[in-house]
């Protein structure tokens, strides 16, 4: 794939590569003549005297490449085969073996077009670039030495191996090294916003959570209130005392609020000093003893011999169950208040435990079977059972009654055997 600035004007890399290309390659030429000169065969050392003609053919063609490769971010694939064109034109000068200093600059170019270009593009690129320096090469051999056609053109494709092939692995292994850090920095990303998307989930869970709470514990609470407060309204002229008693009431049902709302906080709260009970199958007894203020209400309690209440259900679930009757109470003393009202937990079966909370028709509105209840709260309280239903494998179920009035019914799997170890094992 191509970088993002390939086609976008000239980086100061591309510059400080074309100058070093460049530098190295004219003092490769500087040497050059001291080189040859060492062999006894030199026939071009002539030609290549320190600021004669051909040294400055030579010097014009390296900086010409130089800047080829400083304009290469651009086009890398033209300017490797201009490159490649260059040291093949020049090779037609006559300049002999110092020709083959061009093919620096062409090495740097293939290297600089795997870097920069896709893989799938190359190929017609890296055929012409070799072709060009086989083709310069094989002409400046012929030039130089009295080889014969066929040794010339074995050492051309060995030299066009060399220019080409030798850049195009080191460049093959610095971009696969550089794919293998992208794609692990890519994985890293991920993870983190597979992460950030875990942690925005809980959050969002946990709010879900505290609004459902927020909810049972106001709606519970405040609708009592609300309805003591309208008994105390009508009792303050005629039974003073009554309403006395009233106000009383309403004040220790707000402190009860505060109360569940200070144990709200404290489960939220990372600090150890927050409180941090939750309600409980045992805590029933006392929410419908609260709840009788608003209203009669029945309770009954089924257990079996030898076991306590709630045995093999889990805190999570029996929370659930508290406010399932929290909620269906609240209802109650809402849509039908001052109607009896009963609570009856079931705890007899080994596989689950049942518990239903009916109330009587409310004798000033029509009877429940011909209306659909409408909730104070915007309706969100069985929506909030249902949740929790849902949460502990639950099966919620609520409606009018044939008989008038409105029932609620959640059957609670156990998690456990609830029978007394010794008894299970035999059964086992």
């Amino acid at each position: 794939m191509v970088s993002a600035d390939t086609d976008r004007g000239v980086g100061s890399a591309d510059v400080i590569i074309g100058a070093a290309s460049t530098v190295f390659s004219v003092a490769m030429l500087v040497a050059l003549p001291a080189v040859i000169a060492a062999e006894p065969s030199a026939g071009s050392v002539a030609s290549l005297t320190p600021l004669g003609a051909s040294w400055w053919l030579l010097i014009s063609g390296l900086l010409l490449q130089g800047l080829v490769i400083v304009s290469a971010r651009r086009r890398p694939r033209a300017a490797l085969v201009a490159a490649a064109f260059v040291a093949f034109g020049l090779s037609l000068a006559s300049l002999g073996a110092a020709a083959s200093i061009l093919n620096v600059a062409v090495s740097v170019l293939v290297f600089l077009a795997v870097w920069r270009v896709s893989l799938s593009r190359l190929p017609l690129t890296l055929l012409s670039a070799g072709v060009l320096v086989a083709a310069a090469e094989m002409v400046n051999r012929m030039q130089s030495s009295a080889s014969n056609p066929g040794e010339a053109v074995l050492l051309a494709v060995i030299q066009s191996l060399g220019v080409v092939g030798i850049p195009l692995l080191v460049g093959l292994f610095v971009r696969g090294r550089k794919d293998v850090r992208e794609a692990r920095r890519g994985e890293q990303q991920a993870r983190t916003g597979e992460r950030d998307a875990q942690i925005a989930a809980a959050v969002a869970r946990e709010r879900t959570a505290m609004a459902r709470e927020l909810h049972d514990i106001a709606a519970h609470h405040l609708s009592g209130i609300a309805l003591m407060a309208a008994v105390v309204d009508r009792q303050i002229d005629t039974a003073p005392e009554e309403a006395h008693r009233g106000v009383q009431q309403v004040r220790a049902q707000s402190t009860r609020v505060l109360d569940d709302l200070r144990r709200l906080v404290g489960l939220l709260r990372d600090d150890e000093g927050g409180e941090r009970s939750v309600e409980t199958l045992g805590t029933v007894p006392e929410l419908v003893a609260t709840a009788r203020a608003q209203g009669p209400i029945e309770l009954r309690i089924s257990t079996a011999d030898g076991r306590d209440l709630g045995a093999g259900i889990g805190p999570l679930a029996q929370l659930a169950v508290f406010r399932t009757i929290q909620e269906a109470l609240t209802n109650a003393a809402t849509h039908a208040p001052g109607t009896p009202r009963s609570v009856e937990i079931d705890d007899r079966d080994d596989a689950r435990l049942v518990v239903t909370v009916t109330n009587a028709a409310s004798p000033s509105s029509v009877p429940a079977s011909s209306r659909v209840p409408a909730s104070s709260s915007g309706g969100f309280g069985l929506l909030g059972m249902l949740e929790r239903a849902e949460l502990v494998g639950a099966d919620l179920q609520y409606g009018p009654r044939e008989t008038g009035g409105w029932q609620v019914r959640a059957s609670v799997p156990r998690e456990a055997d609830p029978r007394p170890a010794e008894i299970a094992q035999a059964d086992g």
